[in-house]
This record gives C-alpha cells, structure tokens and sequence, in this order.
C-alpha cells in the first residue's frame, strides 16, 4: 500500500483542464495577473535551470491585428481571448546564466564553489552546441513552461487553448525578435470561457506504457 495522497485541488486542476476556442470577449486579464501567471509557471523545470522560455503578450486589438494573418484557423482564439502568449524559446539562454546563479549564492540557495563549477560547465558547453541543439534544448525546456502555464491558468480561474497552427517562420519578425535567436514554440491563448471546451479522450495506460 503507497503512503502517497494526491493532491485533490491539483488533481481536480489537471482532470478539469480543457482546449477552450471561444471565450468571453467582454472579459480582461489584467497585466498584473498575467505576470503572476507567468512568473508562477517559471517555476518549471528547465536543462540547467536556464529558464529559456520567453512570452510575448498580445492583449492589445493592435497587437491581435497584427497576430490574426498569422494564426491560420486560430482567430476565434485571437479575436475572443484576453490575451495571445507567444511562446519563444531563446537559444541563447546562457547569456543569462551568470545572473541566475550569482542571485542563487546571493539568496542562500546556492554555495559558491558549487555556482563556479556549474558556471565554468555550462559557459563551456552550451556555446558551442550546434543551432539544432540549441533550438531542441530552447522547444524542450518551453513546452515544459507552457504545460506548468496552462495549470496555473486553471488554478487562476481562466481557460487557455495551446496552438501549433500558425505561421512560424514569420512570428519572430512580426513581433520585432531576433529570428536567429529566438525560436516559436507555440502559441496558448486564455481567457474566461464563453463556450466549454469538450471533454477528450486519453489512450489507456496500458497503450503508452512499456514496462521492462
């Protein structure tokens, strides 16, 4: 017998999440939720904490304008949502690295000799790995962002929809990134459902589970 006890709000969170297409176009995440959201989905793991995972916020009807050619059959997301989070992952994530380790020593979360060995690894490593490795690492570590997004959106009240249908090659530049650098990864939209999403179904465990 497992001593374990799931957590029934959390569980509840992930059972209840659902793909919502229309939403309440009279409803407005503010700013300053949006932000709460996205700083507690960075809470999520990443390759050597590198946290690559960077959003744009459309929530603008200028910034939607210019997003609708793009997202294909997506634009009753665009036009309904509160907001459109473009999800890039930044290849060159380890420009950050010193940042994020000194504050670590700094906060007591980290000893140094362990944040100088770490440093001297990834500032070793990560450069020199090919622009496909980069681009795999930067999509990995985003959709784990993404997922955590999608959870905590819920937990917040608010439905979100993830997307893959849009124009890839021309995000980036519409929204004035770097292309080289940053990579699309997808897109979620979210805001107070007008029409539920439906319930889908999962193959059973049997089917997706190997066990050796």
């Amino acid at each position: 017998m497992f001593n374990h006890i799931l957590n029934n709000d959390f569980v509840d969170i992930v059972k209840g999440r659902r793909s919502v297409r229309h939403y309440d176009e009279d409803f407005k995440i503010s700013q300053e939720e949006l932000s709460e959201i996205i700083a507690e989905a960075s809470l999520a793991p990443s390759s050597a904490n590198m946290q690559s995972w960077r959003v744009v916020v459309v929530d603008t009807p200028e910034g939607k304008e210019k997003l609708k050619p793009l997202v294909r059959f997506n634009t009753l997301q665009n036009d309904t949502s509160s907001a459109m989070l473009l999800i890039f992952g930044d290849t060159k994530g380890y420009l950050y690295a010193e940042e994020i380790f000194n504050t670590a020593v700094e906060q007591g979360k980290m000893p140094p000799e362990v944040r100088n060995s770490q440093l001297e690894t990834i500032l070793s490593i990560y450069p020199t790995l090919s622009k496909e490795m980069k681009v795999e690492i930067a999509k990995i570590d985003s959709s784990l962002f993404a997922m955590q997004l999608m959870l905590v959106a819920r937990a917040h009240g608010y439905d979100t929809n993830p997307m893959a249908g849009f124009e890839a090659d021309q995000l980036a530049k519409t929204f004035e990134l770097d292309e080289e650098r940053y990579t699309p990864v997808m897109i979620l939209s979210i805001g107070k459902a007008k029409v539920a999403g439906y319930e889908s179904i999962r193959l059973s465990t049997d089917k997706i589970s190997f066990w050796r």
